[in-house]
């Protein structure tokens, strides 16, 4: 299918077009216009002049708008989780699930509406004070640019989208490159639900051009979601706030109180799904030394039970990587490890195409890649660890810190790591892959910068104003 560009409440044919190819077999899965310069000035004209007409808008009118939205998403249910699984090569199960989240998201953002806005603050606290009345309200900020990954094509956008919409802010989006379709549906339906044309703007392009986009001085808000290395750059480069969501190596410790056999299954799902090209994916377990033994082999087990393969295969859990480089770049980081004394339990042999077995490893050294990078595929490091104190240690032993599973039935425990990991997020008895859209979302160190979840994004699109009246 041919798709174009969403500029100014028009559908634009662009500077040219790209194939997207389904990651797993190749075949061309549809065409999509490519923005250029003159696209991204048009857009961005539309959406500085449309902030005032959109600030304006009652909260019934933006809930209206999120709700029809909502309606639009479950009418083209199907369809758009059969085109995540074709472009980005998520298991259609997953893919689905992703659908269900992306509702949710929209949905939430409806329902935050009726009580965000503004609050009292007392200040006659003194006598010189007596009289005078302070309220606070929140107004959008501003342009706001979403650029969004390829792994969650549809609800990764829906999470700049939806608190924008709800916000009265303009949003302009670029989708990824691998996967952008989801994104043009969604300003379909944004069209639908009644949006003000200069509410949602969708624009693929290249790189070069994306940067034009997110540094240009009228953005106020850039929402990024991608690689440490591409986030940190345009921070230093944005005009306004800067979001990111970036990647991370997250850590697992299992402690020996801990239900051994839903921690080994929780982790090779939270590991290998969709083939770990998830950032908060199982990277690295530490076990405490008693039960070392017995999780591995229940690990190994679930590892090894998984099936890899055809993403339209309703039993498919480990789909194919995005493309050949990742899947060579992964290949290369196991190769790596074993080369340094890692020992390999499960996977890591021959690929086919871009599916690779789930590889899970042990008795890797601390500097490798697959133990110090984010591995953004289907590996896992288990390691022994002397204590509880050690494995806290060894999370916080990474350049990043996005979210970390703790498996333990002690509460003291769970309160430990809860306060002592260099985190964004702490879950406890699950892997850290867990995320619910209405939560802070978002990391520390290089994992990023802001929080995302519905009511946090409206806040992070929002600037805060105080108005002080003093009585006659």
């Amino acid at each position: 299918m041919d798709r174009k560009l969403l500029v100014a409440g028009q559908w634009v044919e662009g500077i040219g077009s790209a194939e997207i190819r389904s990651p797993y077999d190749g075949r061309v899965v549809s065409r999509v216009a490519q923005g250029g310069p003159k696209d991204v000035e048009r857009a961005l004209a539309a959406a500085f002049a449309s902030r005032e007409r959109l600030s304006a808008l009652s909260t019934g009118r933006r809930r209206d708008v999120l709700l029809g939205m909502v309606d639009g998403l479950q009418k083209r249910e199907a369809e758009l989780a059969e085109l995540i699984c074709d472009e980005a090569g998520k298991p259609i199960r997953a893919a689905r699930g992703e659908l269900k989240r992306a509702i949710e998201t929209f949905r939430l953002a409806a329902s935050e509406l009726p009580s965000f806005g503004g609050r009292t603050v007392p200040i006659d606290l003194d006598a010189a004070s007596a009289g005078y009345e302070c309220e606070t309200r929140r107004f959008p900020a501003g342009v706001v640019v979403g650029i969004v990954p390829f792994n969650f094509p549809l609800n990764l956008g829906a999470h700049k989208v939806a608190p924008a919409m709800a916000v009265g802010a303009p949003i302009i989006v670029k989708p990824p490159p691998q996967a952008p379709s989801a994104q043009l549906v969604l300003a379909e339906i944004a069209q639908a639900a009644g949006a003000d044309p200069g509410a949602l703007q969708v624009i693929p392009c290249d790189n070069a051009v994306a940067e034009i986009l997110a540094t240009d001085p009228r953005v106020r808000v850039l929402s990024f979601t991608g690689s440490a290395r591409v986030g940190w750059k345009l921070k230093q480069k944005a005009a306004g706030k800067v979001v990111l969501e970036l990647g991370g190596n997250a850590a697992v410790v299992v402690c020996p109180d801990a239900d051994l056999d839903w921690a080994a299954e929780r982790c090779a799902v939270g590991g290998m799904t969709y083939a770990g090209q998830v950032c908060i994916k199982v990277q690295r377990i530490f076990v405490e030394w008693p039960v070392y033994g017995a999780f591995v082999e229940r690990l190994v087990s679930r590892v090894r039970a998984l099936q890899a393969g055809d993403p339209r295969d309703e039993a498919t859990v480990v789909g194919p990587v995005i493309d050949d480089a990742a899947a060579q770049r992964i290949e290369a980081w196991v190769q790596e490890a074993v080369g340094a004394g890692a020992k390999l339990l499960a996977g890591g042999g021959s690929r086919k195409g871009r599916v690779l077995a789930p590889a899970l490893l042990a008795d890797v050294p601390v500097d490798a890649k697959v133990s110090r990078e984010e591995a953004f595929g289907p590996v896992v490091v288990v390691s022994p660890v002397e204590t509880f104190d050690d494995a806290l240690a060894a999370v916080n032993d990474s350049a990043y810190g996005l979210q970390a599973g703790v498996f333990t039935r002690d509460l003291r425990k769970a309160r430990q790591a809860f306060h002592r990991l260099e985190v964004g997020g702490v879950i406890v008895n699950d892997y850290p892959t867990y995320r619910s859209d209405n939560y802070p979302y978002g990391g520390v160190k290089g994992s990023g910068l802001g929080r995302e979840g519905v009511r946090y994004a409206m806040d992070e699109m929002t600037e805060e104003r105080v108005l002080v009246t003093r009585s006659a």
